[in-house]
């Protein structure tokens, strides 16, 4: 006896919708055991990161504040995805937007310029992210180079550009030689939305980002013909689709929005650039893009699930004296199970029998 798996006649709508919700549970399961090794009692352990910030107010917003940029990285990424082109590099997008935006921050510090200021930033920083997705999209449809790898490659080329603003040109004067920029002046500054917390603008920008690509996706000929390319590659060219061309416009937006997201950030909670500004984002919303089901509201409430895990960490690290990056594990843990949950949609489990004929359905 052994297991094989079979290919289903048809898609499992019920797998498609339950998919996600098994990787959490085998996600938890995976911890628990993992807690137990560290000599953490699992259940306080969980109960810390994924009970206790939704009992306290500030650990609410704080998981508003880290699901924008998520949501927003997310929703561009599911674009790609959908079409079949796989964007790896948002992370590198995100930093390219906030160089790009704190370009008009840092040049005018203290010259007391109107109210022009954030919006240029805001459309500074998508358009950085938006050329800069631009640059393994042509790679791979002027030269057929493989987007994953360029687009992942230059995520480290956009980290080391940041660090050597920070350290060099931009680099306050008066910051005691830190890596960073001056604080920004407040008309570049992104608008708080509750006086005595962190939650901003920028969570009102995510909510429409996640309307229009629902719309865009539902009620366009671009939504269609996303999802005809991505599906039928075949039946796309019949149709006059240009795959290529469609390779540059999902980039194009998926870095528009990291971009957006970036400058957001920056001019939003953390004030200035510097060096670490994202604990991960581009990477983590790869995440929320398939836990969300490449479908704008799903990518909103497993932005929102992610955020719970940062927040969470956090806690745990100072309550319970876990490493931080143990979040980053849980995540890997989750993206994994995400995608092993995922191919029981199009394949079932077979308990295949040596003898001849004799085969059970598992799943």
């Amino acid at each position: 006896m052994h297991l094989a798996l079979e290919r289903r006649a048809e898609r499992s709508a019920t797998i498609a919708i339950t998919s996600p919700l098994i990787a959490i549970g085998l996600t938890l399961v995976t911890m628990a055991v993992l807690f137990a090794i560290l000599g953490k009692n699992p259940i306080t352990a969980l109960s810390v990161y994924f009970l206790d910030p939704l009992t306290d107010s500030y650990s609410l917003i704080e998981i508003a504040v880290k699901a924008t940029p998520l949501v927003m990285i997310g929703v561009g990424l599911s674009l790609c995805y959908i079409a079949n082109v796989w964007n790896i590099g948002a992370e590198g997008q995100f930093l390219m937007g906030a160089v790009c935006g704190s370009w008009i921050a840092v040049k005018t510090q203290g010259t007391d310029a109107g109210v022009w200021v954030l919006p240029a930033m805001l459309v500074a920083g998508a358009i950085g992210g938006a050329l800069y997705a631009l640059i393994p999209a042509i790679c791979k449809v002027r030269f057929g180079a493989s987007e994953i790898l360029t687009s992942l490659m230059l995520v480290y080329v956009a980290e080391l550009f940041l660090d050597y603003l920070v350290r060099g040109p931009w680099r306050d004067p008066n910051g005691f030689n830190f890596p960073t920029t001056a604080e920004f002046d407040p008309v570049a500054t992104v608008p708080l939305l509750l006086e005595g917390g962190r939650l901003h603008l920028g969570a009102v920008i995510a909510l429409i980002v996640v309307m229009i690509a629902t719309v865009m996706l539902g009620r366009t000929i671009m939504g269609f013909e996303i999802r005809v390319v991505g599906a039928a590659p075949r039946a796309a060219r019949f149709s006059g689709f240009s795959s290529d061309r469609l390779v540059i416009v999902t980039f194009l937006i998926s870095g528009a929005l990291a971009g957006l997201a970036g400058i957001i950030e920056v001019a939003g909670p953390v004030g200035h650039l510097q060096p670490g500004i994202s604990p991960g984002y581009g990477f983590t919303a790869i995440i929320v893009a398939f836990l969300g089901r490449l479908n704008p509201v799903g990518i909103l409430v497993a932005g929102l699930f992610l955020a719970l895990t940062f927040i969470g960490g956090e806690q745990a690290q100072i309550t319970m004296k876990v490493p931080l990056d143990l979040t980053k594990v849980f995540q890997g843990i989750l993206l994994f199970y995400v995608l092993a949950c995922d191919s029981l949609i199009l394949y079932r489990i077979r308990l295949v029998s040596s003898r001849p004929g004799a085969a059970d359905g598992i799943a």
